[in-house]
């Protein structure tokens, strides 16, 4: 018989931050503006870069690309958790956890895949500036887009196909304002050790190599700027800072929560929230609107609309 057919868990219970009912009120309305920023601004950049032809070129195509899973990443969970903030009793149905649980490593690792591309993108601009426009076709830009997708599916699947027959008989609470995998798997009423070691042969590599990658290749950049220009170096080495910081506060929680599955630390619940809710705001003010030519487009745009 199938063990999951055999689970008695109809819905799961939420732990988002705790507190008295205004702070509850607070963070509704600190959240609630946040995940308005988040929207307005990546879908700003993507409508910025598709209505400028200036933009079209492979890095804006990516940079696109990463507003978009920006504010899909902030979305499959943050609506939920800034609802429960007004709800006494924070519930998910089984269905809706799973979803959730799939949605978050298709989204969270199509996204660290496209910022690995995006990296490249820059390594092929700075270190093979002759070959950028053969290397990074529209072809070649669209596959690095479109496998950072299938390769989200594909993980996601590769975790979900185990959670989902597992049994849940027992305890459902959550402790967490979403559900993480780390969390259920525990939850379930069989051991579950050698889940929890494909787990972290899975999502912990994948978010450690990715993060490995991407140091690697702002590295050789910034080597190779230094060697052509002292003046150049301290704008690449400036806007390079940046991105390492906004990357670090993307992959580190999730190498922290992903790479140690076994333990159950306090600092998971916010650490979470680092890359679902304050990395996608940070992505578009880092990576775009520090940009002349997509300042100078948003701009444009706005006349337009105003006009």
């Amino acid at each position: 018989m199938d063990e999951g057919n055999i689970s008695g868990v109809t819905e799961f219970l939420l732990h988002s931050l705790s507190g008295p009912r205004e702070l509850q009120l607070f963070y509704f309305a600190f959240f609630t503006l946040f995940y308005l920023s988040i929207v307005l601004w990546n879908f700003l950049i993507v409508l910025t870069i598709i209505s400028e032809p200036v933009l079209h070129t492979p890095m804006y195509f990516l940079l696109s690309n990463l507003s978009f899973i920006d504010v899909c990443l902030s979305t499959f969970a943050t609506p939920k958790m800034i609802v429960d903030f007004l709800m006494e009793h924070k519930t998910i149905s089984f269905e809706g956890c799973m979803a959730q649980i799939f949605f978050l490593h298709v989204f969270a690792c199509g996204e660290m895949m496209l910022l690995v591309a995006m990296a490249y993108d820059r390594y092929v601009a700075i270190c093979r500036p002759l070959h950028y426009a053969a290397i990074m076709s529209l072809r070649k830009c669209t596959a690095l887009v479109v496998g950072s997708w299938v390769i989200g599916v594909l993980h996601s699947v590769s975790q979900l196909v185990f959670t989902v027959n597992l049994p849940f008989c027992g305890p459902n609470k959550v402790d967490s304002f979403f559900c993480d995998l780390p969390l259920v798997i525990k939850l379930a009423c069989t051991n579950t050790y050698l889940l929890q070691v494909l787990m972290l042969s899975d999502s912990g590599l994948i978010a450690m190599t990715s993060f490995v990658l991407l140091l690697t290749s702002y590295s050789i950049i910034l080597f190779t700027v230094q060697r052509r220009s002292s003046v150049g170096m301290a704008k690449a080495r400036a806007t390079l800072t940046a991105h390492v910081t906004v990357v670090t506060l993307f992959f580190g929680p999730c190498i922290f929560i992903y790479a140690w599955p076994f333990g159950n630390f306090p600092a998971d619940k916010v650490l979470s929230i680092f890359y679902t809710v304050f990395t996608p705001l940070l992505n578009p003010l880092i990576y775009a609107l520090r940009n002349k030519e997509v300042i100078t487009a948003v701009r444009k745009l706005s006349r337009q609309v105003s006009s």
